[in-house]
């Protein structure tokens, strides 16, 4: 079975590269956008014709959320236009696209936890773009996979665990915002879930199970709470002070809250969860 991974030099196309080994029955073909840019319809269907994969994980994404707000063009080339010409490819190629968004499709006016019935309503260009993506997949493919994700972090690629990292070793006090709630997602645990879903679907070529998925980890907290665990697991001495989003403006609105329901993944699947504390523990 050969599973081809766009966008391989992001957190979460390495995270799938850290734990390939783990399955021998797969033959993981990994393309950064070197090899295989999403934006070139020509050069996808070139990849497609050599490898002929069963399966596609797109981690390839536009992720500058702030950025996208002014690199508009730029943000939907790569979210919208590269996520349309690979469900073409993958449509005639008759191969399984599993497709990576993000919990930025919502507005974050909900108070429970998002399912994936739950009406999108994005506030920023990155939001927007994602969801167009999602659009564009579900236009063309009758059978797709589009797994919803959030506030994604690991040991590779630049993230907020990382930027924490550094900021507790360059200074003595630093201001978080708490009133922003979601799940802090630990990549390689979306790599393995993005994995089992490969898994489950090769096995089972008869049930109908595509469609929208949410995945993080359990549980929920703010990015101060999530902070202050980074700097306990690593007995980082430092003064952290919580604030206000208004505290601290963005160009690109965040959700307040972000929490994603997935009962449905856990159902279909049979995936195990791990609570975001102890995933970061791992990590770290």
């Amino acid at each position: 079975m050969v599973v081809l991974v766009t966008g391989a030099n992001g957190q979460l196309g390495q995270s799938l590269q850290f734990i390939a080994e783990k399955y021998p029955q797969i033959d993981f073909v990994f393309c950064d956008s070197k090899v295989l840019d999403i934006t070139q319809k020509a050069g996808i269907e070139s990849v497609f014709n050599k490898i002929k994969p069963d399966f596609c994980i797109n981690t390839a994404a536009y992720t500058a959320v702030d950025k996208a707000e002014t690199e508009t063009e730029k943000a939907e080339a790569i979210n919208v236009t590269g996520v349309k010409n690979l469900a073409e490819i993958c449509k005639e190629f008759k191969t399984q696209l599993i497709h990576v968004s993000t919990d930025f499709v919502f507005d974050g006016t909900k108070k429970t936890p998002y399912t994936e019935e739950d009406i999108p309503n994005p506030k920023s260009v990155y939001g927007q773009t994602k969801l167009d993506g999602e659009k564009a997949v579900q236009a063309i493919l009758e059978d797709y996979f589009i797994i919803r994700t959030s506030w994604v972090y690991s040991q590779f690629g630049a993230n907020f665990m990382k930027t924490m990292l550094r900021l507790g070793a360059e200074r003595d006090s630093l201001s978080v915002v708490n009133d922003q709630i979601g799940t802090p997602t630990n990549a390689v645990d979306l790599a393995e879930a993005l994995v089992q879903i490969v898994v489950f679907v090769s096995q089972h070529p008869t049930h109908k199970v595509s469609g929208i998925y949410n995945f993080s980890n359990e549980g929920s907290c703010s990015w101060f709470d999530f902070a202050k665990k980074i700097f306990e697991n690593n007995t980082i001495n430092i003064d952290l002070q919580p604030i206000p989003t208004s505290s601290y403006p963005t160009p690109a609105q965040r959700p307040k809250y972000s929490v994603l329901d997935k009962t449905k993944i856990k159902l279909v699947f049979g995936i195990a969860i791990k609570g975001w504390e102890e995933s970061l523990s791992n990590c770290l």
